[in-house]
């Protein structure tokens, strides 16, 4: 996006230009952004992991498979504040709770089985010192133990606090004015993906997920009216974008502008 455009969309946030400008300076410094020669900016290679795992949240429903009763675990490693803050922010989006001092785990359900998650999680900001392994076979305390490291009603009651959310927004979208259906798309649409990113997609012997689907799939519909909600500022700025897809799978079609 070009900068102009940046601006203008942070205008209906209350930002200005200079907070704007400023803030995009810094991201460009810390590499989280990249600017190509026509001054247009995009994810810089700090943030392509990051990027890609949001990108990849309409086949949320894909990423689980059937549940052996296995465990994957992380034993951490003492290190930086920063290595400690990535190390967090890896853990909590692959789904992994604190069991020990230095004992992690989760369900090993994931399609990519441990192998996928180790890549994931080293990609995602692990420190490489950290060990990902395969666990079984727990006694019956360990065992219940584990199964209580999630607050399953908070999660259920969070999947329905926000299929409320999504059906009323679907509702007052069309009544709002242009800038209005914006800023509300864009926050709703915001804290929707925030929590079906981080759900840890548990196993449906923990936490059945009829809800987590019922979620993903009103979110998909959201999206189309939110993309159609900002089009007309996105056409202005010639952004071009890749078409939210209808059968929830990415779309490698060539980048079109919206219409």
């Amino acid at each position: 996006m070009p900068v102009g455009a940046l601006v203008e969309a942070g205008e209906l946030f209350g930002l200005s230009s200079n907070n704007v400008r400023v803030s995009a300076a810094r991201l460009l410094a810390a590499g989280q952004i990249a600017r190509d020669e026509r001054g247009c900016y995009r994810l810089g290679p700090k943030s392509q992991s990051i990027g890609q795992r949001i990108r990849s949240w309409r086949a949320l429903d894909r990423r689980t498979r059937a549940w052996s009763g296995s465990w994957i675990g992380v034993r951490v490693e003492r290190g930086s504040r920063s290595a400690a803050r990535d190390r967090k922010r890896a853990l909590g989006l692959l789904g992994l709770e604190k069991w020990r001092s230095d004992l992690w785990l989760r369900p090993d359900n994931l399609s990519g089985g441990v192998a996928g998650v180790r890549s994931e999680l080293v990609a995602l900001g692990l420190p490489r010192t950290d060990v990902v392994f395969s666990v079984s076979n727990l006694d019956d305390t360990a065992e219940a133990q584990a199964r209580g490291l999630w607050d399953v009603a908070g999660i259920c009651g969070a999947y329905g606090h926000l299929l409320g959310e999504v059906a009323a927004g679907t509702r007052r979208l069309a009544d709002l004015a242009p800038s209005e259906a914006m800023i509300e798309s864009f926050l709703l649409g915001g804290r929707v993906l925030r929590s079906l990113l981080r759900d840890p997609l548990l196993p449906e012997e923990i936490c059945p997920g009829a809800q987590r689907q019922e979620l993903l799939e009103a979110m998909r519909s959201y999206d189309r009216l939110g993309r159609s909600a900002w089009a007309g500022l996105l056409r202005k700025w010639e952004v071009p974008y890749r078409r939210a897809p209808l059968d929830g799978g990415m779309d490698v079609s060539r980048p079109r502008l919206v219409g």
